[in-house]
């Protein structure tokens, strides 16, 4: 499958700290989290135009002495075998590149970091690990939406840990699915990381309408998971 963009953001502040960055869609990914906000890409990809590679160019060669880079999000960028193709492009126009991923494809990863692609990633951590209240499903694959293989997630924190790359990961927090519990195991299980980032849910627009009904976390809540992660972490950020 070829890589496509489908939507961009110009000019972004809030995509990559510090950074002025052009964000860039692609459509298109293998979870289904219920509380996606961009389950539009997800779903119905064909609803938004392609735009052209040489379009993307354009611009950031236009801004190239105002914009850092590029933000890849999505969807899942590492869905796309040619990825690495994608951003040579890039790379080839002087750009810094932060990557957006959910951490199914460590292969993918690995190449990226092997072929120098990445300059920033952001690799999102649905759950803990523990067994679910559900006997079928795992907490991660509630919060996925869809069976998934954690030890494919658990290989990229490995990858992305050991890599010397700049990273943060992060947990959109969603009251029905996260406890302070489980937001305290995950950060005991990436203990020693650079950054953790907690992302305050919400109900604007999600995959699964009954999670518009679902009310955030109270940012002083989040903020006491905040300070329980940071026994483990270097750093925790709430984020929303």
């Amino acid at each position: 499958m070829k890589l496509e963009i489908r939507g961009m953001i110009e000019n972004s502040l809030l995509d990559w700290d510090g950074k002025v960055v052009s964000t860039l869609f692609v459509p298109r990914c293998n979870f289904r989290c219920p509380y996606c906000q961009n389950s539009g890409l997800v779903l119905y990809p064909e609803k938004y135009p392609v735009i052209p590679v040489s379009v993307i160019q354009e611009h950031l060669l236009k801004y190239r002495n105002w914009i850092d880079g590029i933000c890849l999000t999505g969807g899942e960028p590492c869905l796309y075998e040619d990825i690495d193709l994608f951003l040579e492009e890039i790379k080839k126009l002087g750009m810094k590149i932060k990557l957006d991923t959910n951490g199914a494809f460590p292969e993918v990863i690995k190449k990226l970091f092997e072929k120098n692609l990445v300059d920033y990633i952001a690799m999102d951590i649905k759950s803990s690990f523990e067994n679910s209240l559900d006997r079928e499903k795992t907490k991660y694959e509630e919060a996925a939406g869809v069976k998934v293989d954690t030890n494919r997630i658990k290989e990229s924190i490995r990858i992305i840990m050991e890599s010397g790359i700049e990273y943060e990961f992060r947990t959109t927090v969603v009251p029905v699915l996260h406890t302070a519990e489980d937001i305290t195991a995950i950060a005991r299980y990436i203990k020693g990381a650079r950054k953790y980032c907690l992302q305050n849910f919400s109900s604007r627009e999600v995959m699964r309408a009954k999670f518009k009904k679902v009310v955030p976390y109270k940012l002083e809540e989040l903020e006491e998971m905040r300070k329980l992660s940071l026994v483990f972490v270097k750093e925790c950020i709430v984020r929303g």
